[in-house]
């Protein structure tokens, strides 16, 4: 099976070192395409957007400085930088792509913004450097976040695939080393549509063995299942979320989300059963 979009305008179609990126116009307004799967739209990437940094920085007990690894139109900074954050490092290994995405698309970084991160002039600082190399240097130089977010195409099936490494269990716990207390991992999960969802059982899997809270948050965009993780157990996440999120609506202070609400929270919280059941601790039925 496959997905076919029509492109009725082509913006830009480049061959970076690292994908392929097109940038077109589509059915969903102004479409950013990496290796010819849809990354991001004008009409939808809002909610896809808000569905990945929402639950985390809502899950995590403070919000001032921010890891970002991938998205490289910008939306996630500037979500964290609404939040709150003081500090956001943003570290895409592309930067060919990160620049267009600034010139083509109307939603995420401006030239101007990306030019500033850039430069580290402001509170989002951009660097072109592999995440793993980055996150090492993190760690070993006592660098720590509240929140680590994780937004990279999907994991894919193809061993050779070089994102992949970002997803595998030893990237996340190289994550939750840099973490601050009460701090948070999240990615982009997969789908949990039955009939492609093994990168979602496997990501769930690695969530669930490696972090003492695991919160799954699954977003009607486009099917996408987001996880975040905390070292440390929590025991109702799902009522500390929301009593973050009813803070933020009282005080106008964070990151006001415009497509989650409370009752959507509570909604997405529960992984389909395929996944519960393929995850299931041995010895449970």
């Amino acid at each position: 099976m496959a997905r076919v979009w029509q492109v009725d305008d082509v913006v830009v179609d480049r061959r970076t070192e690292f994908q392929h990126v097109l940038i077109g116009r589509t059915a969903h307004g102004t479409t950013l395409f990496c290796d010819d799967e849809r990354q991001s739209s004008e009409a939808t990437q809002l909610v896809y957007h808000e569905a990945l940094t929402v639950p985390p920085l809502l899950l995590a007990d403070r919000v001032d400085r921010v890891l970002i690894i991938g998205s490289s139109e910008g939306v996630a900074s500037d979500m964290a930088v609404r939040h709150g954050a003081s500090v956001v490092d943003h570290v895409d290994i592309d930067a060919e792509a990160v620049r267009l995405c600034a010139e083509y698309l109307p939603y995420g970084y401006t030239r101007e913004e990306l030019r500033t991160a850039e430069a580290h002039g402001g509170t989002v600082r951009v660097h072109y450097r592999d995440g793993w190399d980055f996150l090492a240097e993190a760690w070993e130089q006592g660098v720590r976040y509240d929140v680590v977010l994780i937004d990279l195409p999907d994991e894919s099936a193809d061993p050779q695939a070089q994102h992949n490494r970002l997803y595998e269990a030893d990237f996340l716990r190289r994550c939750s080393e840099v973490l601050t207390p009460g701090g948070v991992v999240t990615c982009q999960g997969g789908c949990p549509t039955m009939w492609r969802n093994d990168t979602l059982v496997a990501a769930w899997r690695r969530f669930t063995q490696l972090f003492g809270t695991a919160v799954y948050h699954g977003s009607d965009e486009h099917e996408w299942a987001f996880l975040s993780g905390r070292r440390e157990p929590l025991e109702d996440p799902q009522a500390a979320m929301t009593a973050r999120l009813r803070a933020i609506a009282d005080t106008g202070r964070g990151y006001r989300p415009v497509s989650i609400d409370a009752e959507t929270l509570r909604a997405a919280a529960v992984p389909p059963h395929a996944v519960r059941a393929a995850v299931r601790p041995s010895g449970r039925r």
